[in-house]
């Protein structure tokens, strides 16, 4: 038997996820489009790149509510469904930030909304994942580089939380990660790669005048 309210809020948590937060913000305050400028992202990074903190930080947090708020539909609902449809819903936030409806099917590279999804599912398990993200960032000054090295680092501690589900899910971030940050990835490797006015290495290349 169909279950409707099933249904309904796996549409809902992909329109959320959907929601294209960096183009909005930059059309609203700035009259701009995010995607011409920059990376061409519609994330977190390029919107700091390319608007400035305030408007970096805007979009930080509602990106990541997006995956926080999906996560938690069938509770908001008073659904009384099994905790992997919450990661379900999560994961459809995922697709919604990463496959827009409302950008022709385009979008960002989700690490924003993953970690919304973390936090609305397991509050422990996001703390943990802050651990191994900031650190990295910190060091390599690098957030693709440091979101790649987190995500598999994640995807091998979610084994110590006895969730077939969780692991399930983070797996499949994992691969989207990989296949979303191709780019990048090809910029690391040639040296190419843009780097976050922050952290140890940016401040050596600082101060050796390499930047």
């Amino acid at each position: 038997m169909i279950n409707l309210n099933l249904i309904l809020i796996f549409i809902l948590a992909y329109l959320i996820g959907s929601f294209p937060t960096g183009v909005i913000v930059g059309k609203i305050f700035f009259a701009e489009d995010i995607r011409d400028y920059g990376s061409g992202n519609i994330g977190t990074t390029n919107s700091f790149r390319v608007f400035g903190p305030f408007a970096g930080s805007v979009v930080l947090i509602v990106d990541v509510l997006k995956g926080t708020l999906a996560t938690n539909l069938p509770s908001i609902f008073h659904l009384n469904m099994p905790k992997y449809v919450l990661l379900i819903c999560g994961g459809l936030a995922i697709l919604g930030h990463t496959f827009s409806i409302f950008l022709k099917f385009k979008g960002g590279k989700a690490v924003a909304t993953s970690a919304g999804l973390f936090l609305g599912y397991n509050l422990k398990f996001f703390g943990i994942c802050a651990l191994i993200f900031l650190p990295l960032v910190f060091i390599t000054s690098y957030v693709s580089l440091s979101s790649l090295i987190a995500v598999v680092l994640i995807f091998i501690t979610t084994f110590f939380f006895h969730d077939v589900f969780l692991e399930i899910i983070v797996g499949c971030i994992m691969i989207i990660l990989f296949i979303r940050h191709r780019s990048n990835i090809k910029r690391l490797l040639q040296h190419q790669e843009n780097i976050i006015p922050f952290g140890l290495w940016y401040w050596y290349k600082k101060r050796h005048h390499q930047l």
